[in-house]
């Protein structure tokens, strides 16, 4: 059997209180009873005895901040298996073991040797246990134990911001909420009064307080007035240990703005004004300023000024400057110092916000008296009336007088007015002069267009043929009347009668039955046109009426006489018809003949692959398969090329015959012009290669000295030709002159 025994874990309690332990279990007897335990080891039992402990501690309570020169000593932990022979070695482990906490291995005294702070850490957990030296095996189980700092009041409350800004209206009530302040303790709050903070104020009063246990500001005087004063700075103290002395303190800076409300109405800083104007002022020219004061601040010092009363209430107005809360006093019509020199007003000024409960401080506005001097300036003449309108007849003579204009001066000097129309000096003034002319009735009516009508030699008596209408270029203001007859020279002898209608028109009547176009195809009808006007003027117009053969129904056919004679001719609309007809045959005809004279151009390249330079060739016809010389191209380059007196070699010369040749041109212009022609063609044909090329032409010349040779003209001659000198021109003429000659030796035979 073996034996456990317990170890003692003492505290010794010196002076200040350094430490504490607390007791987990009470004394049961001075000595500890064994205590049968079993142990299991392999498949052994082993029934052990353990003696029971007489006391046991596992808490302790350690003062924070000690200030002494030693280490601090926390307690003393003792085995009951201690024999004091060294035999036994203390060991300690857990939080800050071997540095913070130290124990004597020997004696089991165990020591602090820092200064402890609660506020960094207020429990340590710590195990402690006695082995023995030689085998190193515990002789009694690991304990835990527990080491608790102590506060001591050695923190001072500290507020949440160093300098706080609050506001306040004014003019509040004894007790309006301004802010609330906070301060903490970082002591133990469990623990004494270290941590228990109260509010005062240092600073403030008597326009503020504080509540004690909140930290809350309020108002404690009223009716502050924000325009007396408007800054206030609190000092707030907070001190711990419930306010007790001894207690540690901090303090904080609270600034409190006490914001406006209008509690205070306009008023202007004299009662009467005055300022002056030229009467020429414009309209809405500004003449003066004037602003009432207002304690206010913001919206509640705005201010709108109005024209209560007064003479000048309708020639002045004011407005407010927004920026400045200045009252502008300007013109709203023109001003006359000969009418009127002084105007009074009567301005007001009132706040444009207002708070119900400050209205018992009196009515939120002010008024003041404005008196405004109209100053005397040259001004310029003044017509008696804005506009003149001068009636005068056409027919007035020249230089008549048809009119007057007057104008004064406006000045009390009364200065002379000259009138003019170009001229404008400095002080002038103007005026529109409307002429209006008048008409006077000096034109005669005349027809509305000119009349030819037509009557149909089936005509029956009193049949309507024509409705007239006149006009008149003179103006009328009760409208035009007119009225219509025949000449006197034609009222009894006419074929035809008129009758006015009343309504400014008049109708033309047959006045027999049939007339005959072979008889009289035209009748020319004088009628006389009058007006109502004074004087009256009349005209006479001509009506032209022509007689026609008319079908059954009185529709015209034909007004010609001719048309009787000969029956068989053809209508306008046949007329019409041939005519398109040999327009469209003389459009085809010149269209035909324009298809012809265009040519249609080869392409001068021939080969696609093929895009050097290309000589195009053109077929030339020689002078026969005699002619052996053909023909010299240099005569195109040079007129002057062909040598006097050049002999062929394709025959004998003779020496008495000498061909005949005009003389060389110096400059053959035909020739010059014919190779230029060809040039521009060449140059502007689209099928041209767009390359350099070469081109020959053939040029015929403008004629012989033969003349032509064609059969056709030689028909068209009266007598016979003689073609006998067709043998002296050589061998090239040989067959004609063979030709034509055996033609005339056919003749004579």
């Amino acid at each position: 059997m073996r034996t456990y025994h317990c170890f003692w874990l003492l505290f010794w309690v010196g002076q200040h209180h350094q430490s504490s332990s607390t007791p987990l279990s009470k004394r049961t007897s001075g000595f500890p009873v064994k205590e049968k335990v079993l142990e299991l080891s392999g498949n052994n039992r082993k029934e052990l005895n353990r003696s029971k402990r007489s006391w046991m501690w596992n808490q302790f309570f350690l003062l924070e901040e000690y200030t002494g020169s030693d280490y601090q000593y926390v307690g003393k932990l003792h085995s009951d298996q201690d024999k004091g022979d060294g035999s036994l070695k203390y060991i300690l482990s857990g939080d800050g073991a071997g540095d913070l906490f130290i124990i004597n291995e020997n004696t089991g005294d165990i020591q602090a040797t820092k200064r402890l702070d609660r506020e960094e850490k207020p429990v340590y957990i710590l195990r402690a246990q006695a082995i023995n030296r030689k085998t190193g095996k515990p002789v009694e189980p690991e304990s835990e134990f527990i080491i608790k700092i102590h506060d001591i009041n050695d923190n001072e409350p500290m507020f949440t911001k160093d300098v706080y800004n609050a506001s306040v209206p004014e003019m509040s009530d004894v007790g309006t909420f301004v802010v609330q302040v906070t301060a903490t303790d970082a002591d133990d709050p469990t623990y004494g009064n270290s941590a228990k903070v109260v509010y005062s104020i240092l600073q403030g009063q008597p326009y503020f307080s504080v509540e004690s246990e909140t930290g809350i500001i309020k108002t404690a005087l009223l009716n502050m007035d924000r325009e007396n004063r408007e800054q206030y700075q609190v000092v707030i103290q907070a001190k711990d240990m419930g306010g007790q002395m001894g207690g540690l303190s901090g303090t904080t800076t609270v600034n409190i703005t006490l914001t406006d409300v209008n509690d205070n109405p306009p008023r202007f800083p004299q009662s009467t004004y005055q300022f002056k104007t030229p009467e020429s002022a414009l309209p809405d020219s500004p003449i003066g300023k004037i602003k009432a004061n207002d304690a206010d601040v913001g919206e509640n010092a705005k201010i709108e000024y109005s024209i209560t009363e007064g003479d000048g209430s309708d020639m002045f107005g004011i407005i407010t400057d927004k920026d400045t809360q200045e009252g502008i006093i300007t013109v709203k019509k023109a001003l006359d110092f000969e009418k009127k020199r002084l105007y009074t007003l009567k301005v007001e000024a009132t706040n444009t916000h207002v708070e119900p409960r400050f209205l018992y401080l009196g009515p939120f506005k002010d008024s003041a008296t404005v008196r405004i001097l109209v100053e005397d300036v040259d001004e310029p003449p003044v017509f008696s009336r804005p506009a003149y309108i001068i009636e005068v007849k056409e027919d007035a003579q020249i230089n008549s007088v048809i009119g007057t204009v007057s104008a004064q001066d406006p000045d009390g000097a009364k200065n002379p007015v000259k009138y003019m129309h170009i001229y404008n000096p400095k002080q002038s003034s103007r005026v529109p002069v409307f002429i209006k002319v008048l008409d006077v009735n000096d034109n005669a009516p005349e027809f509305a267009m000119f009349y030819e009508t037509f009557v149909c030699e089936n005509a029956k008596a009193e049949q309507l043929i024509q409705t007239l209408s006149a006009v008149d270029k003179d103006d009328s203001f009760g409208g035009h009347q007119f009225s219509f007859s025949l000449a006197s020279e034609a009222a009894s002898s006419s074929n035809f009668t008129l009758q006015d209608n009343r309504d400014n028109t008049a109708g033309i009547f047959t006045r027999k039955n049939r007339y005959s176009r072979h008889e009289m195809s035209m009748y020319l009808l004088p009628v006389v046109i009058s007006d109502n006007d004074y004087p009256i003027q009349s005209s006479t117009e001509t009506v032209t009426i022509r007689v026609c053969a008319c079908d059954h129904r009185g529709k015209m056919l034909s007004c010609n006489a001719e048309a009787l004679i000969h029956p068989t001719g053809l209508s306008t609309g046949a007329l019409i018809a041939i005519l398109l007809c040999i327009i469209i045959l003389l459009v085809t005809v010149v269209l035909f003949a324009a298809l012809r004279r265009q040519r249609k151009k080869e392409p001068l390249i021939i080969s696609k692959e093929d895009i050097r330079d290309n000589i195009v060739s053109y077929n030339d016809e020689g002078g026969g398969e005699e002619d052996t010389q053909a023909f010299d191209i240099g005569t195109l380059r040079n007129p002057e090329a062909i040598e006097d007196n050049k002999l062929r070699r394709d025959i004998v010369p003779e020496t008495l015959f000498m061909p005949r040749r005009t003389a060389a041109v110096r400059d053959n212009t035909d020739v010059r012009d014919f190779i230029n022609q060809r040039l521009k063609e060449n140059d502007i044909d689209p099928t041209a290669p767009p390359y350099d090329s070469l081109a020959t032409y053939a040029y015929e010349g403008n004629g012989s000295v033969a003349e032509s040779l064609s059969s056709l003209e030689s028909a068209t001659t009266d007598g016979d030709q003689d073609y006998d000198y067709l043998s002296d021109w050589g061998p090239r003429f040989k067959k004609l002159a063979d030709m034509y000659g055996a033609v005339d030796s056919d003749k004579d035979s």
